[in-house]
């Protein structure tokens, strides 16, 4: 035999940390794959000087029970593809794959081009190594035997946790702890989660969820992996953490700490506004809802919620994706019929009935699907503003309603503080939300939104106003203490002049007697 073909036949040495191979022992048991197929994405940028000895420090029972190991070279400036190409022709290493990228696709990027290749391959479980050597990959086990046993749908690494001697012991600066800290206990605050470390890239993911994530429109900056965070709990994947041992080189960082902090941030904030539908924002756009339920007592939702009675029979007119005929049907009003443009809506299931109409020209179609029904209760919640011709709908809202039903109408109040403020200033600028939502075709103020209602036949029994929804605004629950007292002062203020102060005016209607339209 050869030398070249003996060098060959000799598989890569295994060359661990002697602390952490004391520290770990054999994970003969935690390497099982048990059936599934596991890939390891190393993300390598100029790691020529590492990364062959990261490779070395993955143990002998991990590179058996993987399927592949994929390095995904970002464009690296140094001979990092030459390397690990090198290692896989002079060694015995079938499972060992390269990929250079043709161009630099930045820290999220790479990921999300490794996920896609291991996705496209059908694997199970992907596990994310970083090819600076900064995570232990003696630990491999430790973070894909969770997803393998079925017990969560993403693992992290946190070195928070005090297993390995915690953060400090192992040489991470003092300023880096404390910013981990604070950004990981604000994004807690933020998300409602409660893990001991937001920005460990150690990490196992389950493919079949990340399946579910968007991300193609997510950053390909380095708080990537905080948006994935994000989505994976709101999205209700088990998340878990392992502990792993710290460790801090001489290797160059090419994080700016200041503006990863900034971006974690601006990140988390981003998804507020889209989740709670104050701006959609792209990279979460998947969970923006173009009408959302808002909760706060003073607003249209939470006020219709209280006008409207128990059992009743309801035709919700521009019910959206049926969220508050959900509320309502929790509240014993079993019997809704839904109406809107949307082809169906999220949650159908809610209602009884659902018709899809184009709501203006006096909806000819819904009126035929409906011809001889009547209600209980219709609502027209914050859609005439939306039409032409709102005059035709509220006509047929008379027909609908029975003569000792109520119709809820609500539209935005355009004589708002708010809004004289801006027209002081000489700005009347659309936006995406709010009194000047751009699919707002008419305005009304407290008195014309009443004069409407008469011309079309209907008397008023109960007028309301609602407040700004601040919630929204600021993120914050509409249960926080300072909400409270923000919404209690809102509503005194709307309750004492509500054409100045009202956002929204609500209206109880009910048929006029026969010959007092006009």
């Amino acid at each position: 035999m050869s030398a070249e073909n003996s060098v060959a036949s000799v598989p890569l040495p295994f060359e661990p940390s002697p602390v952490i191979q004391r520290m770990v022992g054999d994970d003969a048991g935690l390497a099982d794959c048990k059936g599934k197929r596991i890939g390891i994405l190393v993300v390598a940028y100029n790691a020529v000087s590492t990364l062959d000895k990261v490779l070395k420090r993955i143990t002998p029972n991990v590179w058996k029970n993987v399927e592949e190991i994929a390095v995904f070279d970002d464009a690296s400036q140094d001979a990092t593809f030459e390397l690990t190409l090198g290692m896989k022709a002079h060694r015995s290493l079938p499972k060992l794959s390269v990929i250079r990228q043709p161009r630099n696709l930045g820290y999220g990027g790479n990921q999300k081009a490794g996920y896609r290749y291991f996705m496209d391959k059908g694997f199970d479980v992907v596990v994310l190594l970083h090819g600076d050597g900064q995570y232990a990959p003696e630990i491999l086990s430790h973070l894909y035997g969770p997803v393998v046993r079925g017990e969560a749908d993403a693992v992290f690494g946190s070195r928070m946790m005090r297993a390995y001697g915690g953060p400090l012991k192992g040489g991470m600066p003092l300023y880096k702890y404390i910013g981990n800290r604070i950004l990981s206990s604000f994004e807690n605050s933020a998300l409602g989660t409660s893990l001991s470390e937001f920005h460990s890239g150690y990490r196992a993911y389950n493919l079949h969820a990340l399946r579910k994530i968007r991300m193609d429109r997510m950053t390909d900056d380095f708080h990537f992996d905080t948006e994935i965070i994000i989505k994976l709990h709101h999205q209700l994947f088990r998340i878990a953490e392992v502990p792993i041992p710290t460790y801090y080189g001489d290797e160059i960082c090419y994080v700016n700490g200041m503006k990863y902090a900034r971006d974690v941030v601006r990140a988390v904030h981003r998804y507020r506004q889209t989740r709670n539908s104050v701006q959609s924002h792209p990279e979460f756009e998947e969970y923006f809802v173009n009408y959302s339920l808002k909760k706060s007592r003073y607003s249209s939702h939470s006020i219709a919620q209280r006008l409207v009675g128990l059992n009743d029979q309801v035709l919700d007119i521009g019910c959206g994706d049926a969220y508050f005929a959900s509320e309502l049907k929790a509240e014993g009003n079993r019997h809704i019929t839904g109406a809107d443009f949307l082809a169906e809506p999220r949650n159908a299931s809610v209602l009884e009935q659902y018709f899809q109409a184009d709501l203006d020209n006096g909806a000819p179609r819904l009126r035929e699907a409906l011809r001889g029904k009547t209600f209980d209760s219709v609502l027209l919640l914050d859609v005439i503003e939306h039409l032409r011709l709102p005059e035709e709908l509220l006509k047929c809202a008379r027909e609908w309603v029975k003569p000792d039903g109520r119709v809820i109408l609500s539209a935005p109040n355009v004589a708002h503080l708010w809004m004289r403020l801006h027209l002081l200033f000489g700005k009347f600028e659309y936006s995406s939300r709010g009194i000047l939502d751009s699919t707002h075709l008419r305005f009304y103020t407290r008195r014309t939104l009443k004069e409407l209602a008469r011309r079309c036949g209907f008397e008023i029994v109960r007028e309301e106003a609602t407040v700004v929804p601040l919630e929204l605004v600021t993120g914050l629950s509409s249960e926080n203490p300072a909400m409270r007292v923000l919404n209690g002062i809102s509503a005194a203020l709307a309750w004492l002049w509500p054409s100045m102060f009202g956002y929204q005016t609500i209206l109880v209607l009910k048929p006029a007697p026969s010959g007092s339209e006009g």
